[in-house]
């Protein structure tokens, strides 16, 4: 692939943009992945043998080519998940230019959020250019788990927690909704894994029992779990382990 086409496909500008990084030498290339050895290139038409993982610098940054770009991001609380957020700065500003200029392969240009978390809510948060995986994870019919840390505002009880897992219902469906696993921790931690995604789930099914949310954090999704050092606000590609964790396999 020519080197001005790595940099156009991992979101670095227009392609006269990426053939201008390179021919002001503001790119180098690993040339040997065993002493990793780099070298600046100069002809945006130079190819290079592509892989994933490929590591590269543009402008000083670090880079890693990646076909599709999967990542976590540990959601900080009064960030919204939106493109165009109404009240609270959008999660996509946590992320850097490339991941959010990648050429689009759907209806959006870049990344995207698997589902959305509340601007209340903290936590585990996937996003990806491959529609695929984002139906995957987001289609009931694969009852992906996602487990939720909530603290309540009033005490928890057995009673509540059997209700949670017999099923409660929601004002706008008389089906009832039912909680795969619940645990109470402590008094005021409950520990709740669903299936399904619905809106204001949590909070309503807590509402349902007679108790209350006063902070949510999600803490896993699948066998995926949020690493203990990724800070609220940071970013990390998932590996192949990763996904595997969350019932998938890239293509």
């Amino acid at each position: 692939m020519q080197l001005q086409e790595v940099l156009f496909s991992q979101g670095f500008g227009t392609r006269r943009v990426c053939a201008g990084l390179i021919q002001q030498g503001r790119v180098q290339v690993c040339t040997d992945a065993s002493s990793g050895a780099v070298v600046t290139v100069t002809d945006a038409a130079a190819e290079v043998v592509v892989s994933a993982g490929l590591p590269f610098t543009v402008q000083g940054a670090s880079w890693e080519y990646h076909e599709l770009a999967y990542l976590m991001l540990n959601k900080p609380a009064g960030t919204e998940c939106s493109q165009k957020p109404s009240t609270y700065p959008s999660i996509y500003t946590l992320l850097p230019a490339p991941l959010r200029q990648r050429p689009q392969k759907g209806p959006v240009q870049g990344v995207q959020a698997v589902g959305r978390l509340d601007q209340d809510t903290t936590g585990l948060l996937l996003l990806t250019d491959d529609g695929k995986f984002i139906h995957r994870l987001n289609s009931p019919r694969h009852h992906v788990p996602k487990v939720y840390e909530v603290t309540t505002k009033h005490p928890l009880d057995a009673r509540q927690v059997q209700k949670l897992l017999g099923g409660v219902v929601l004002d706008d469906d008389p089906k009832p909704v039912r909680a795969a696993a619940c645990e109470a921790v402590a008094e005021n931690h409950l520990r709740l894994t669903l299936t399904e995604g619905k809106y204001h789930q949590v909070k309503r099914m807590l509402a349902a029992v007679g108790n209350r949310v006063e902070a949510l954090h999600r803490s896993k999704i699948g066998a995926l779990s949020l690493p203990a050092d990724l800070a609220p606000g940071q970013w990390r590609w998932l590996s192949s382990a990763d996904l595997e964790a969350v019932g998938y396999a890239a293509t």
